[in-house]
């Protein structure tokens, strides 16, 4: 996928191994989608556990169809103008042979299909959490098709597809920084500036419901990701992948103690939540980088993106947009901070001899980053914005008022999270001393009300 990869005058033959790693990377890559949904499911409140949940699963079932019937196609299929591919034996992926070979690898087309297929899953579900609580799931079913079809899959084309202008211009992105998380974070502020803010935001407790849950997904996030990074040189012939996949174990460890820092020092404590939210970070910022640094280059990517993150997901509460589960100020920022710093590390010894500022290289290399970061930012944030209003103007992308507070799992869904009407049994002994109110969990006059 990334540019500068030297093809061998021979060619290439079917590689066993090769074919099972990348089947195993393709696993762990659609793992990030429910471990996604575990994550996002945690941040929010009971009243929106599924919801969330179902926001990340719907993409598993509508843009595993739209790749077959035409995403592959257009972002990986014979160049038109820089900006998209179309190939007739892609379409519905019906005039592709069982052993023909990815060119220039030693993979079948179709195990290449597949793993880039989980990558087009998961970035739209990545948008979903800046618009907890709140979005029709109808609208959101649409609002997926629209832009897998309209941005993610052009911009997959700029980027890894030969012929793409980023990627003939030498833009570095590894496994996609850009395509991924600034494309879905920049998606994500969007949607949030046509929808609006939540009904209590910034007066109402909107605390995370399950942390333990919280820390599932993050967990299962930083198992997936080593599938989503390594993979990503579609082989294991030579020690690029496993440099990727060291340094996104480092980068990762380096931006949560980062994170951490900073919320013990801003705020007086390390939380789990920061914990998990910062082990992200990393993971977003190395994605694009991880090919071309250092293992010491990855763990200084990580812990500039845990600060930088850690400080940007309080910008919601100062510029006023609602962005639930800080995308926004993870992905997007993360993303951005991840592309440009290849500028400054690529050391040029790993996926190819492109160097950055602080390895002799100049500025050449940085200003390819900063330009292949600004279009897809622009783009995704533009055409985005477009959709949603278009959506919002005709079907409505929000649920109304009354059934926000009532609580969205059961207007959308006909469900909630926790059924506890079988819990319990049996009463109290009549000998059992009752807890004084204002115990935890007794109720008093001032305490009375329990945000859902």
């Amino acid at each position: 996928m990334p540019p500068g990869i030297t093809i061998a005058a021979d060619a290439p033959e079917l590689s066993a191994a090769n074919t099972g790693f990348m089947l195993i990377c393709s696993a762990l890559v659609m793992l990030m989608t429910p471990a996604l949904a575990f994550f996002y499911g945690g941040m929010v409140r009971v009243k929106s556990t599924l919801n969330m949940l179902m926001m990340s699963f719907i993409s598993l079932g509508i843009v595993s169809v739209l790749w077959v019937l035409y995403g592959f196609s257009v972002a990986f299929g014979t160049d038109h103008g820089s900006l998209f591919g179309w190939q007739g034996d892609y379409v519905g992926l019906s005039g592709i042979g069982l052993n023909e070979l990815w060119d220039g690898y030693t993979i079948p087309v179709y195990v290449f299909a597949v793993f880039q297929l989980m990558f087009a899953v998961l970035t739209p579900a990545l948008i979903s959490g800046a618009l907890a609580d709140r979005v029709k799931f109808t609208a959101w079913a649409l609002f997926i098709t629209l832009w897998a079809t309209i941005v993610y899959f052009p911009v997959a084309h700029w980027v890894w597809g030969t012929g793409g202008w980023a990627f003939e211009l030498g833009v570095i992105d590894f496994a996609g920084g850009t395509a991924v998380h600034i494309n879905a974070g920049a998606a994500a502020l969007g949607v949030i500036l046509v929808i609006g803010k939540r009904v209590g935001f910034k007066k109402d407790p909107m605390r995370p419901h399950s942390l333990p849950l919280v820390m599932l997904g993050a967990g299962l996030l930083w198992f997936g990701w080593f599938g989503f990074n390594a993979g990503s040189w579609l082989g294991n012939d030579d020690g690029v992948g496993a440099l990727m996949f060291l340094n996104t174990q480092v980068a990762t460890a380096g931006a949560m103690l980062a994170w951490l820092a900073y919320e013990k020092i801003r705020h007086g404590a390390f939380t789990t939540l920061g914990a998990a939210s910062g082990a992200v970070a990393g993971l977003v910022a190395i994605t694009p980088s991880g090919g071309s640094c250092s293992p010491l280059g990855a763990i200084a990517i990580g812990a500039v993106a845990g600060l930088l993150c850690a400080m940007a997901v309080g910008l919601k509460f100062r510029f006023g947009y609602d962005d639930s589960l800080d995308v926004v100020g993870v992905h997007m920022v993360g993303g951005v901070v991840g592309s440009i710093l290849v500028g400054f590390f690529a050391t040029g010894g790993g996926q190819s001899k492109a160097q950055g500022l602080f390895y002799g290289g100049g500025l050449s290399q940085l200003w390819k980053q900063l330009a292949g970061v600004g279009a897809v930012l622009a783009y995704s944030l533009i055409v985005s914005a477009i959709l949603a209003l278009l959506i919002d103007k005709t079907i409505g992308m929000r649920v109304d008022e009354e059934e926000e507070v009532a609580g969205i799992d059961q207007v959308q869904h006909a469900e909630t999270a926790y059924d506890f009407s079988g819990a319990g049994g049996g009463t109290a002994p009549r000998t059992a001393a009752l807890p004084a109110p204002g115990a935890d969990g007794v109720p008093t006059k001032k305490n009375k009300k329990v945000d859902a």
